[in-house]
Parts: C-alpha cells; sequence; structure tokens
C-alpha cells in the first residue's frame, strides 16, 4: 500500500476554480460581496500573524543565533 492510497485527480487551477465558485456561492454571488469578504479574511490572517511573532524578533533583537531583521 502507497502512502497516498487516491491521487488527487484535480488540477490546481480545478481546485482553486472549485474554491472560487465556492466563495462566490456563499455571498450569494456578488462578486463585490465575494472581493471584500476575501481581502477581510486576509487581513485577520495577516493581523494574528503579525501578533504571534515574538516581541523580541519585532524589535530587531540579535540574541547571537542569526541576524534579525532591524528595519
Amino acid at each position: 500500500m502507497s502512502a497516498n492510497p487516491q491521487p488527487n485527480p484535480q488540477t490546481e487551477s480545478e481546485r482553486l476554480d472549485a474554491a472560487a465558485d465556492q466563495a462566490i456561492a456563499a455571498c450569494g454571488g456578488d462578486l463585490r460581496s465575494t472581493i471584500r469578504a476575501l481581502i477581510l479574511a486576509n487581513e485577520f490572517l495577516e493581523f494574528e500573524l503579525v501578533a504571534s511573532v515574538s516581541k523580541g524578533y519585532r524589535r530587531g533583537y540579535d540574541h547571537g543565533r542569526f541576524k534579525t531583521y532591524t528595519g
């Protein structure tokens, strides 16, 4: 037996098209509402990512392990 018993027959493009269709359907077919919802979701994920980064890393402290971004 292989680790992947059933390969996914969808191509990446087909998967993205299906996801886009689902998002549009969830917003009642309104494309503007769909785009707004996706932007809001993206902003939320960006906020969560920034909030999860350590305060020391954001300040640019160098603890000798590697150089951190200081800009």
